[in-house]
């Protein structure tokens, strides 16, 4: 018999509210990504520019899209949210790096998302011990 916790079981050690309240998170966050992603694929002015002055090429707009889908997509499925947060965080590692090295724009937008998806993983951190085997 493993020790393991299978990833589909509650979260015993948190309160209701705690788990309401990360559910209500990562609704908000998917709602944000799914929304930039959109813009990105609609090709919005201001994402075609921004884009353009990172200098990676008007395809890397449309992989980042796709990488907020997934994200999202992660973030409300109960067996890869903490996994969908890390994925979201290292997005938003990157788009702080380009505000910080390559835009003229404030990078605190993405330091509050990337703020928000790594109190996700905090939040579902028994997700990330499940997938390793631990049941600390």
């Amino acid at each position: 018999m493993s020790n393991s916790v299978p990833l589909s079981a509650p979260y015993p050690a948190r309160s209701r509210t705690a788990h309401i309240a990360a559910w209500v998170l990562q609704v908000l966050l998917a709602l944000v990504f799914l929304a930039a992603a959109g813009a990105k694929l609609a090709s919005v002015p201001m994402m075609v520019e921004s884009f353009e002055q990172i200098g990676v090429g008007q395809g890397f707009r449309y992989v980042t899209a796709i990488v907020e889908i997934v994200g999202a997509i992660a973030l409300l499925s109960p067996r890869i949210t903490a996994l969908g947060g890390l994925w979201l965080a290292a997005t938003m590692t990157g788009a702080t790096i380009a505000h910080l090295t390559r835009l003229p724009t404030s990078p605190a937008p993405a330091l509050v998302l990337l703020a928000l998806c790594l109190t996700v993983v905090w939040l579902r951190r028994d997700q990330i011990a499940g997938l390793m085997g631990r049941t600390d």
